[in-house]
């Protein structure tokens, strides 16, 4: 890996899109300690030392890099995007325009992502809005008694509201610069930055805490996690596929031999994000509509079993959510039906299967066994920060940042942008046989 990298600083067009991609990422830090107006930057640090309730919104936060409790101009983060680009992939299945635009090719797909940028910023002014009336009403702190938004003018409300959404419109083209002119994909860097730019606090609050040997204990086992992670992020299931020889004109055309690569992890990170946005929506209704000085039966119910990370009722339910949306989102996802007529389409077969149905059900076979132990890894991974809050007793912080959906997207991201360096570095230094 430090090769690619060293490769790529000499080669001067990839040396480019790494400084264009690192310029990008300033520009965009600079954004995400930027107070939004109408924000008491002072009394939401004091907040922030004050207030260890933040659980609820730690899933916003991360993908924020910690710009939501700031109040930013990026508070509303990455999420809205991230929302807006999972609804559309599942409407292709359900609406039957989107899923002749995404058989359309470039141009199908240009327009999908045109529709996702209009539900990104729906979605970015429904999120900005309820961030600034939880900050409004004393309740994205908790007990915390400073008033972060002084004027709570409908005026000023509104600028605010309009800021944070604007911050988000400005954060989707960034990160389309650097998918167009930079180094991968630019919103999945984007959240591996804010990811990464929350682990040297949390890393530094469990050192002051819990001292250097707990500390240690942390570093050893996120290594561990992180080199596991690895290795299952790499395993897929091979399936052999055989192209049948057709003569066109004089020349003989298939006869190859390739595979069909099934990932053990074919889901990725998003039943992580369902699951957590599932058990996190009732404790948010609950702080919208409920009285915030008294709170009713089922707010306390709520808080006991669901929001407490480390009660074992959420830990299991998060475990069982994960494994649901695991085959929801892979059964929506890659449908057998389709490829097996691709394959078809094509003149292509899987040795000892018949075309047609019996490799449809041949595949659906196989990805239902794969999926199963790719689900119990999401889960098992999701869990572990739970798992060390309930053991330790820690309550309500969540302190142990290698683990859940942290590590999984920095892993990913990491690979991914790898293989793409290294990828542009084979295109660029082949010589192929003439000299």
């Amino acid at each position: 890996m430090l090769s690619a990298f060293r490769s790529a600083l000499a080669t001067p067009d990839l040396r480019k899109k790494i400084l264009f991609t690192l310029m990008i990422v300033a520009v965009y830090r600079i954004g995400a300690t930027m107070p939004a107006p109408g924000v008491s930057y002072p009394n939401v640090q004091a907040c922030q030392a004050q207030v260890q309730d933040q659980n609820i919104f730690s899933l916003l936060n991360l993908f924020s890099g910690g710009a939501l409790l700031q109040l930013s101009v990026f508070a509303t983060g990455i999420m809205p995007y991230i929302t807006a680009s999972i609804i559309v992939q599942l409407l292709t299945v359900v609406i039957p325009r989107f899923e002749e635009l995404k058989k359309e090719g470039q141009a199908g797909q240009s327009k999908l992502t045109q529709y996702t940028r209009y539900l990104t910023i729906a979605l970015a002014i429904l999120q900005a809005t309820g961030v600034v009336a939880l900050a409004d009403r004393g309740q994205l702190f908790g007990d915390c008694d400073q008033p972060v938004l002084p004027d709570n003018s409908v005026y000023s409300l509104a600028l605010t509201v309009l800021t944070m959404t604007a911050g988000t419109a400005v954060m989707m083209w960034l990160g389309e610069l650097i998918t167009e002119r930079g180094v991968g994909n630019g919103m999945s860097l984007l959240i591996f930055l804010n990811i990464a730019a929350r682990i040297p606090a949390e890393g530094a609050n469990i050192l002051n805490n819990q001292g250097g040997l707990v500390f240690f204990f942390v570093c050893v086992l996120g290594l561990a996690i992180i080199a596991s992670v690895i290795f299952v992020e790499q395993g897929q299931r091979r399936i052999p596929v055989q192209y049948a020889k057709r003569m066109i004109g004089r020349r003989m055309y298939g006869g190859t031999s390739t595979y069909l690569p099934i990932k053990v992890n074919q889901a990725g990170v998003i039943p992580v994000i369902f699951a957590s946005s599932l058990l996190y929506l009732p404790d948010l209704i609950g702080r919208l509509v409920g009285n915030p000085n008294e709170a009713s039966w089922w707010q306390r119910f709520l808080q006991t079993y669901l929001v407490d990370q480390s009660s074992w009722v959420h830990i299991l339910m998060y475990f069982a959510l994960i494994i649901f949306f695991t085959y929801f989102y892979i059964t929506i996802t890659f449908n057998v039906d389709e490829r097996a007529e691709e394959m078809k389409k094509f003149g292509g077969f899987i040795p000892g299967i018949r075309p047609g149905r019996p490799t449809a059900e041949y595949l659906g076979h196989v990805l239902s066994r794969i999926t199963l132990p790719g689900s119990i890894y999401l889960g098992i991974v999701a869990i572990l920060p739970n798992f060390f809050l309930s053991i330790t007793g820690e309550g309500q912080n969540q302190n142990f940042p290698f683990g859940g959906t942290a590590v999984l997207i920095m892993v990913g991201v990491g690979l991914d942008t790898v293989k793409q360096i290294e990828s542009q570095l084979m295109q660029r230094n082949y010589e192929g046989f003439l000299r």
